[in-house]
């Protein structure tokens, strides 16, 4: 800051924007913005009281023009200060004194705007070094000079830091040296050096280690040494890779400073001869590309194994950009379009699970110049798609600004997980990875930044900055404990990043300099990419990674490649491009062309392609939006197990009897007062075994076909007796609870709320830590019933009547910070984070029996009464805004949908009212159809819920459970939790409400406690996991379900009548909703 201050007292002005450029851009963020136009304003005044109008000219145009964009008036009202005699004239500047004082005035402007600047954080001490710094990196060096002598010697003669130091070879001769022998990277060599000054004989390091990335890390051309130009932290040649790359250490043969050991066993590993594929140095096969004819260990002829025949050609509706299949279910290919479509195709059966178009989820939080961009141009195209490495989450990169990811459950079953305004600009490529075991989402995009985040909540971790071009792709990777990114621009630059903040590790260019991605082998040991120059010449190449050089160009591309090519890797074994109209594949050892192949014809000139996992199948975009899949014996095989599956089981289905399922009866439902609606529970493409357990067709091999007619496949209940066959969980209580009346999870999933008929609450909060690394509630991890450390409760009034006999309600404000609670008295307004009461109010009579926050503001409060009447209030006003009256008898449910600007009410009267929250008129009213001879009781519960689609909503009633559409009031279908008197919880079926499994009592109840005198009260859905709920009974308890993890759903849906092949015996797919729903 002390330099920066002199400078600008000084009016260097070309200085003090060069030295601010090291830290922030003018554009970085709005504090950044601020800076730079205080500066180039001062400057433009002092032209002006100079008298220098064309040098103030030349500011206002070269330097203050830029702002104009942002705030138009202003630069305006700049500009007219050209026309005064004197820029005091103006009203703002009347107080300017003399340019000494204005930059004294400036500066603590400056001052407190770079230090609100995030950017500066950490920047604006010198950092203080340890008075041997010098001393540890000069140590740090002479040990990796020594690694790489050829002859180690045990007591080297350090005789000069002028030269890179090198042992003498044992006849006299000189060993080479090692910046101009590059095979000497891949065979670093024991040895260590004492600290500079120490004396005596020491003993070398353990086996040798090779280091994977040094050769990136250097550049002999332009650097004396390798070890030097990395800068100082990458490269050391040390026993450990990863320490030596994240903060370098000398050698345990130094006594002073702290080293690690290598680990014997991985040590070892690195002794074995060269060829050896995990050795990952070593170019093995090296002289195989000048023998084209030459063998493999495998014994097949490798043309014929490659996927080259059309099995399916499928209609995306848009022109496919990206594509990729799942990493398990290997036949699943998510695809995403020009036109921001994205959708999930089942390619055995050639049906399309899933299919979404562009929209930004929540548009409010996204940032301005990201808004104006969509009113300008609303276009947005897929840059790419990519499936997480274990195909549970998926992600899409988008051409304008942000980055969606869904979360995948199986079937159709997909969900919106993350929405992140990653970058200004388009995103062009999207990655995971797993840095500190812990699941990341990297994007890069047109601000020329890689970002890092978190893949759990969307938190940015790391921003990577350095490239001088838009980045066009990233490919991370794991490579002997280092966790390292490879990036590309458009200007042909490559760099590699390490998970820190120390800038980049690599600086190379890439053949083609344009448009390039890389990729490594499936087994991670080679590294290959494909670009394609502006002026259409595309090239695909192996690195030689120890050395950051081209190992081999392929050949075989059109001369001018119309498009950018896309290439993909498979089975360690082969490489493929879309180019010329057609896929070009190539031997990874071979740099002649393999075999080229035109699909049948019909692809464009430079088609996208993609492999699944195993090779068997690929995936490749064809004209008239279009895609084909090509496959190869095993492939085939594969996609007809599929189709016969599916016809087996609509051929089983007609032959089954319809099961008998027990209805929901008034004696076998009249306490089931409550159900939870979920997210249709996830079903994979499975085969269904006599026990109800299920293997993902991956796993099975494509003999299977005859035996789906087998009799042990007939779909049966799903029944959970015993506690090991589902996870469930028994929350920590607290004994002043008696039974539980009111259950929610909170909207961020990582508590659970309870109101108990006492009208205490409780809440349980899961905290964060290695075992539950999400923070989410689960039925695994113990939470914590939480107090606040004054010990105070969260206790509702109870008036003069009796807690037991009351009505009791509550609400969560959206963000989880307030709830609103009552037990037959006034209404609470709680702070969740102190539980102190905020304010109370609406004392009784009457009383309220049914309470809902309005999605768009929390200050508007719908309330249900015990006189049948609502009342829409506003807290901040103490005010009743409007009585909407419809019911006849005590409101039992209220719930908002922001989507249709629409309220609906439920009450004891078994009658449904949709009520418009704009005027509050009743738009629509039903009554629900009771069983004969059933009457609607003072007493009895009807229960309304949405859906997060906001426009089914869920119907609860002691007879029936149904769905309706708000805009309609006609029954629809979903899956529901519901608990009943017998203590059981079932789930229904999405496809025809009939059940699909049954959780007993003995499952989750001690075997002490009987079920008659226990039973459910309340239930509540998770509103991201599908398949957990909690159930809270009526002996104050509290339990969290879930499946067993080795199932990941409840039981399997039973088939329909009308032979469809959808949710049947033998094959089961499972139905899905977009939004899991509490």
């Amino acid at each position: 800051m002390k330099y920066f201050e002199d400078e600008v007292h000084n009016g260097n002005w070309d200085e003090v924007e060069k030295y601010l450029s090291g830290f922030t851009k003018v554009d970085d963020n709005r504090y950044s913005m601020k800076i730079f136009f205080e500066i180039r304003k001062q400057k433009y005044l002092e032209a002006l009281d100079k008298h220098d109008r064309s040098k103030a000219v030349e500011i206002l145009v070269k330097d203050l023009k830029v702002f104009a964009t942002f705030n138009e008036e202003l630069f305006k009202e700049i500009t007219q200060l050209l026309t005064l005699e004197n820029f005091r004239e103006n009203e703002q500047l009347s107080k300017y004194g003399d340019t000494k004082s204005a930059r004294a005035i400036m500066l603590v402007e400056l001052k407190k705007l770079i230090e609100a600047n995030p950017l500066f954080r950490d920047k604006l001490q010198f950092p203080n070094l340890k008075n041997s710094r010098l001393r540890t990196l000069i140590n740090q060096s002479l040990n990796w000079q020594h690694q790489l002598c050829k002859n180690p010697r045990p007591n080297p003669d350090i005789k000069t830091l002028f030269v890179d130091h090198s042992c003498g070879q044992p006849n006299g001769a000189r060993a080479p040296s090692p910046a101009n022998n590059p095979l000497l990277g891949s065979l670093p060599k024991a040895g260590g050096f004492p600290p500079l000054g120490a004396h005596g004989p020491f003993q070398p390091t353990p086996a040798p280690v090779p280091t994977p990335l040094a050769g990136w890390m250097s550049n002999p051309t332009t650097v004396a040494h390798a070890a030097v130009s990395g800068g100082g932290a990458i490269g050391l040649g040390a026993p450990s890779i990863p320490a030596a790359l994240k903060h370098p250490r000398t050698p345990p043969t130094n006594p002073s400073v702290d080293y690690p050991s290598g680990d014997s066993d991985h040590l070892a590993k690195r002794t074995r001869p060269m060829g050896i594929s995990e050795e990952v140095n070593l170019p093995v096969n090296v002289l195989s590309a000048t023998f084209p004819g030459h063998g493999h260990g495998q014994a097949f002829n490798a043309p014929d194994d490659l996927p080259k025949s059309v099995m399916r050609t499928l209609n995306q509706g848009s022109t496919p950009m990206s594509m990729d299949f799942h990493p398990v279910q290997q036949s699943l290919l998510l695809v995403g379009t020009n036109v921001g479509d994205i959708a999930l195709w089942e390619v055995g059966s050639r049906e399309r699970l899933v299919s979404r178009n562009f929209k930004v989820w929540d548009l409010s939080v996204c940032s301005m110049p990201f808004q104006a961009a969509l009113v300008k141009d609303p276009g947005v195209s897929v840059n790419r798609v990519i499936w997480s490495p274990d195909g549970a989450l998926f992600g899409v990169a988008y051409s304008r600004h942000i980055v969606q990811i869904y979360s995948y459950h199986g079937g159709d079953e997909v969900r919106q997980h993350l929405e992140i305004d990653a970058h200004v600009g388009g995103v062009n490529d999207l990655a995971f990875s797993h840095p500190n075991k812990q699941l990341c989402v990297i994007t890069c995009g047109d601000d020329k930044t890689i970002k890092v985040w978190d893949a759990a909540t969307g938190t940015k971790q790391y921003t990577f900055e350095g490239h001088e071009a838009p980045v066009y792709s990233v490919c991370p990777h794991y490579k002997e404990n280092i966790q390292f990114i490879f990036s590309t621009a458009l200007d042909g630059k490559i760099k590699a990043w390490l998970y820190d903040n120390l800038g980049s590790r690599v600086d190379y260019d890439a053949p083609g300099r344009w448009c390039t991605t890389m990729a490594y082998s499936a087994d991670g040991t080679r590294l290959f990419s494909c670009g394609t120059s502006k002026d259409g010449e595309s090239s695909i190449v192996e690195w030689n990674e120890s050395e950051g050089a081209v190992k081999r160009t392929y050949q075989g591309f059109r001369k001018r490649s119309l498009g950018v090519v896309q290439f993909d890797t498979t089975k360690n074994r082969f490489l493929a491009a879309g180019d010329d109209f057609s896929i070009k594949f190539w031997d990874m050892d071979n740099v002649q062309l393999l075999t080229t192949v035109d699909a049948d014809g019909g692809l464009p000139a430079s088609p996208r392609i993609r492999f699944n996992k195993d090779g068997t199948l690929l995936a490749v975009s064809a004209n008239e939006n279009g895609i084909k899949i090509l496959a190869n014996g095993d492939g085939i095989r594969l996609l007809r197990t599929l189709e016969n599956s599916l016809y087996d089981a609509s051929r089983a289905s007609e032959a089954l009897a319809k099961p008998t399922i027990n209805p929901i009866s008034a004696a076998a439902a009249a306490a089931a007062t409550s159900a939870a609606l979920a997210e249709r529970a996830s079903s994979v493409v499975a085969i269904a075994g006599m026990n109800g357990d299920t293997r993902n067709l991956g796993d099975v091999k494509p003999r299977i076909s005859e035996e789906s007619n087998d009799k042990s496949k007939i779909w049966k209940l799903t029944e959970i007796n015993e506690p090991t066959q589902c996870r469930s969980l028994k929350l920590p209580e607290n004994v002043r609870a008696t039974k539980i009346s009111r259950l929610i999870y909170t909207n961020s999933g990582n508590a659970i709320l309870a109101l108990a008929s006492n009208a205490i609450h409780l809440l349980w909060k899961w905290q964060r830590n290695d075992r539950n690394s999400s923070g989410k509630a689960n039925a695994t991890v113990q939470p914590q019933l939480w107090q606040p450390s004054s010990g105070i409760l969260m206790t509702n009034d109870i008036g003069d009547g009796n807690p037991e006999d009351a009505v009791p309600c509550f609400a969560l404000s959206k963000n989880d910070s307030y709830v609103m609670s009552a037990s037959g008295g006034k209404i609470s307004l709680f702070n969740m984070m102190t539980f102190k009461t905020m304010t109370t109010f609406m004392p009784p009579p009457p009383a309220a029996t049914f309470l809902a926050f309005h999605p768009q503001d929390n200050n508007i409060i719908a309330i249900g009464m015990d006189d049948s009447s609502i009342q829409i209030y506003n807290v901040r006003v103490d005010e009743v805004k409007s009585k909407l009256k419809g019911h006849t008898k005590r409101i039992t449910g209220l719930a908002f949908s922001h989507v249709l600007n629409v309220l609906v009410s439920s009450g004891a009267d078994a009658q449904i009212c949709v009520w418009n929250t704009d005027g509050w008129e009743k738009q629509k009213t039903r009554f629900l159809q009771l069983p004969s001879g059933r009457t609607p009781s003072a007493q009895s519960d009807t229960r309304v819920q949405f859906h997060q689609d906001q426009i089914q909503f869920l119907v609860v009633h002691e007879t029936q459970l149904a769905i309706y559409e708000a805009t309609k009031l006609e029954g629809l279908k979903q899956l529901i939790y519901a608990s009943f008197l017998d203590a059981t919880v079932c789930v229904f079926s999405a496809s025809n409400l009939r059940l699909r499994c049954r959780i007993n009592p003995s499952a989750y109840l001690p075997a002490s406690v009987s079920s008659s005198n226990v039973q459910p009260l309340v239930i509540a859905a998770h509103p991201q996991e599908p398949n957990q709920f909690a159930v809270g009974l009526s002996d104050g308890g509290v339990h969290v379900f879930e499946p067993l993890e080795s199932e990941g759903k409840w039981g399997v849906p039973p088939p329909i009548e009308n032979g469809s092949a959808s949710n049947v015996a033998a094959t089961s797919v499972g139905p899905s909703s977009d939004q899991a729903q509490r």
